[in-house]
């Protein structure tokens, strides 16, 4: 038997093994990265939702006060 089939698939199994160890080890690592940035993103979207509803509410507020004030019949039918 030759030598060279048994060098080359030796090195490729070891280059292989390597970089898939690597490979793991590099999704493991941005998979805890990830979770949190999720826990950033998520509370930015809850102050953003907050701040949108306050805005809401305070609009709804204003509306109404300008209703009443120009002499709107605002009751429910």
């Amino acid at each position: 038997m030759e030598w060279t089939p048994v060098v080359f698939v030796t090195f490729k199994l070891l280059v292989l093994g390597i970089g898939m160890f690597f490979a793991i080890k590099w999704h493991y690592d941005q998979g805890k990265k990830r979770e949190n940035e999720r826990r950033v993103v998520l509370r930015a979207s809850v102050q953003v939702v907050v701040v949108f509803l306050i805005s809401l509410l305070a609009l709804a507020a204003l509306t109404w006060d300008l209703a009443k004030t120009l002499g709107l019949d605002l009751t429910w039918p």
